[in-house]
């Protein structure tokens, strides 16, 4: 509270940044929320904003009619207040900007944030994702993959997990060599396994081979990954790079695997850009999608110019190569990039999604972001600029990774039991900084922060309120035939993610979501049969069937006969369909005589058409019959026809 200036001002403008309209209420500031409460008394609108979600505040010109304010945050909301006093609008503008700048962990939301738990159910949070039994799943360890404890007090490696799975045949000379051999000491690890082929896909970062380099512990290591596949010998090694960036690094001494110094390996480029490429690319589209009055060329040349799109198409090619090469070639996979903990993390988890239907469960894709994001030591700290630190660092790598899972969820709607709204949550709360999960860079430094006794688990705050992210087109039975996913990488196949980017722009036109909109039909025909039964059993109650009433008439049912193929009335049928026209009204016309009463009208034409060419002498049986007034009677509030 030390660094609020002014916890309240009145008279505050809030501005809809695609109209002209405008909202007058009072802005507070808290130790960890922005909230404006609108002044009308009848219906007033609050709007909550977390400090930590908050990426900038630039305080403007001076204006007629105040000094304008605009925030924009990491969740794409953007939020522009005109205060009426210059002073207050300084003193807001100067509390913002050390409040969304936490200089230690313990600043952080997560560690102020009480839901009202004990710490027993604290405690059951956390315990609901267990990595040990996902890899038992998997089937490992078994005859050829084994859990090691080389890593168990982080001396081989500190952004790798304890617990890491590598073949049997691998020593731990080999393990210590490799670590050495390679960026940061990540060495190749299992992190999925096709059990079905038998085929794995490994992950590390790149070697330190230099123009010429090479470690035989390193080459043991990609031989023993061979080894452990016995139905395929040879090793892909998916370097996610693009091959300029990989030759750079050589010359600092780093660089990729020379295929002459290891047996068995197929080496292949895929070309994702750094990080620094894709913070460019996704404040190219923020500036597009933000901008008024655009015609639809502007937009749509400045959507391409971001690159952003071809960039998501960039990471899912690489996951269709590494499902292809596990499922249909049946070879195992070594992926890497740099450090082994951003495109390696995208291609692994995106690639074993489209493999697993586990994984595009609710339950399943937790798992999913535990082990191949969390444990794995993606720098979300880093990445999501929780603290103070180097903004080079900043870069939208999870959110990218979300949204091929959303491309995906557009291709494949009956595949995965979650809506798009529960990527956005997982959006939402990776920026929020209001549960432990994604705070630091590894799982050292949880648990050196003690995140498990000081905060809460995401995953237990979602899967309480899991009813809100179901797909209703979900089909669990999709996944029996076909299991893996084939997306189509063609342009138009990819689209812009409006929900994520424009999800707080009322102002913008009229939308209606159709996956909320079944969901609440859902529910409406989910309580109108209960209704159904609470009112049948009273029936019941009473001594009253329940069926259908039934009417009982004179008339027997018939079917229509079949309309004329001719498409225009008058037009003159052929012989032999006159002729089997002719056998029909035949039929047909001694019913008719024999169920009409004495009576009745006699049959009227138009003058100058036929209704037998016309076809409506087909219909005329059915409308020229009156049946007899039935006689109704109330027994018990229930009406039935009788005869």
């Amino acid at each position: 509270m030390e660094h609020i200036r002014t916890p309240k001002v009145e008279q505050v403008k809030l501005l809809d940044r695609f109209s002209n309209k405008s909202t007058t209420g009072t802005l507070h500031l808290t130790a960890t929320h922005l909230i404006f409460v609108e002044s009308n008394a009848t219906s007033a609108q609050e709007l909550w904003i977390l400090h930590h979600h908050i990426a900038s505040v630039e305080k403007l010109s001076l204006t007629t009619s105040g000094c304008p304010l605009l925030i924009q945050c990491r969740n794409f909301k953007v939020v522009h207040f005109v205060v009426p006093r210059e002073r207050d609008c300084h003193d807001v503008y100067s509390s913002l900007l050390r409040l969304l700048r936490p200089v230690s962990y313990d600043e952080l939301y997560a560690f102020s944030y009480n839901p009202k738990q004990n710490e027993q159910q604290r405690d059951e949070g956390w315990q609901l994702i267990d990595l040990g039994a996902e890899f038992e799943r998997m089937g490992v360890p078994c005859d050829q993959w084994q859990l090691t404890d080389v890593n168990r007090d982080y001396k081989v490696c500190e952004t790798y997990p304890r617990d890491l799975y590598v073949p049997i045949t691998a020593s731990k000379p080999i393990i210590v060599g490799s670590s050495k051999f390679r960026s940061k000491g990540r060495f190749p690890v299992l992190t999925y396994f096709y059990q079905e082929r038998k085929a794995a896909v490994c992950r590390c970062s790149q070697p330190l081979s230099g123009f010429s380099a090479r470690c035989l512990e390193d080459e043991h290591m990609l031989q023993a990954i061979s080894k452990a596949n016995h139905n395929n010998r040879f090793v892909y090694v998916m370097d996610t790079r693009p091959k300029l960036n990989a030759l750079a690094n050589r010359a600092a001494g780093k660089g990729y695997e020379n295929e002459d110094n290891y047996s068995n390996i197929r080496f292949q480029f895929v070309g994702i850009e750094n990080i620094h490429v894709m913070r460019s690319s996704l404040q190219k589209l923020l500036e597009v999608v933000g901008t008024r009055s655009l015609s639809v060329t502007d937009y749509l040349v400045g959507l391409e110019n971001s690159g952003w799109l071809r960039h998501i198409k960039a990471v899912v090619d690489a996951a269709i190569f590494l499902a292809k090469a596990v499922t249909v070639e049946g070879a195992s996979v070594l992926v890497h990039c740099s450090d082994g903990w951003d495109r390696t993390a995208q291609v692994c988890s995106l690639g074993a999604l489209l493999m697993d239907p586990y994984y595009r469960t609710i339950k399943g894709f937790m798992v999913l972001i535990e082990k191949d994001w969390i444990s794995f030591g993606h720098k979300f700290a880093d990445r999501c600029d929780q603290l103070d630190g180097d903004p080079k660092e900043v870069s939208p790598i999870f959110t990218q990774f979300l949204e091929c899972v959303w491309q995906l969820t557009e291709q494949f709607p009956q595949a995965f039991q979650f809506s798009e709204w529960f990527l956005i949550q997982i959006h939402e709360h990776v920026h929020s900084c209001q549960f432990g999960n994604f705070l630091g860079n590894s799982q050292r430094q949880r648990e050196e922060l003690q995140l498990k006794e000081r905060t809460y688990s995401l995953w237990d705050h979602l899967l309480s309120e899991q009813q809100l992210y179901l797909n209703p087109v979900y089909s669990p039975s999709f996944a029996e035939t076909r299991p893996v996913l084939e997306p189509s990488t063609q342009p138009w196949n990819f689209k812009f993610w409006r929900n994520m980017y424009h999800q707080f722009d009322r102002s913008m036109h009229p939308r209606q979501s159709i996956l909320k909109h079944t969901v609440m039909l859902k529910e409406n025909s989910k309580e109108l049969e209960s209704t159904v039964r609470e009112l049948q059993a009273k029936l019941q109650k009473y001594g009253v069937s329940t069926s259908p009433l039934e009417l009982h008439s004179q008339q027997k049912e018939r079917t229509l006969p079949p309309r004329p193929q001719s498409l225009i009335l008058g037009a003159p049928l052929s012989r032999k369909e006159a002729q089997q026209e002719d056998e029909e009204e035949e039929v047909y016309g001694e019913e008719v005589q024999e169920d009409t009463p004495v009576g009745s009208g006699g049959e009227r034409t138009v003058e100058g058409s036929s209704a037998t060419e016309n076809g409506y002498g087909e219909i005329q049986g059915s409308f020229g019959s009156k049946s007899e007034p039935a006689i109704v009677s109330l027994e018990f509030g229930v009406a039935r026809m009788t005869c």
